[in-house]
C-alpha cells in the first residue's frame, strides 16, 4: 500500500510541475541539473567516491573469497584458484568499470 501512495504521489507531482511550471521552469530546472552535474567540484568528488568504492569492493571480494574458499571442497576451491590465476593473466587490462576482464 505504501508503494502506491508513493507512486501516485509522484504522479501528482509531476502533473502538478508539469501544468503549472511549464515549458520555461522544466527548462530551468534542466539547466541547472546540467550545470550541476558539469561542475569540476561535484564531477571529482564523484570519481573520488567511485575510485574508493572501487577500492572497497575489491578488498570486501578478497576477504570473502578467502572465508568462502575455506569452507568449501578442496575440488571446488583448487577450481576457483585456477580460475583466479588465469584471469590474472590479462596483461593488466581493466575494462571501464575498474574490474578485470575475466
Amino acid at each position: 500500500m505504501r508503494y502506491r501512495l508513493t507512486f501516485v504521489a509522484g504522479l501528482a507531482l509531476g502533473y502538478v510541475l508539469g501544468t503549472r511550471a511549464g515549458r520555461e521552469r522544466y527548462e530551468q530546472l534542466k539547466k541547472s541539473a546540467r550545470e550541476f552535474t558539469h561542475n569540476p567540484a561535484v564531477r571529482n568528488t564523484a570519481e573520488s567516491a567511485a575510485q574508493q568504492t572501487r577500492q572497497i569492493a575489491g578488498k570486501a571480494l578478497h576477504s570473502v573469497s578467502e572465508k568462502v574458499e575455506s569452507r568449501v571442497p578442496d575440488s571446488v576451491a583448487g577450481r576457483v584458484r585456477s580460475l583466479r590465476e588465469r584471469g590474472q593473466g590479462n596483461n593488466g587490462f581493466e575494462d571501464d568499470w575498474g574490474t578485470s576482464n575475466t
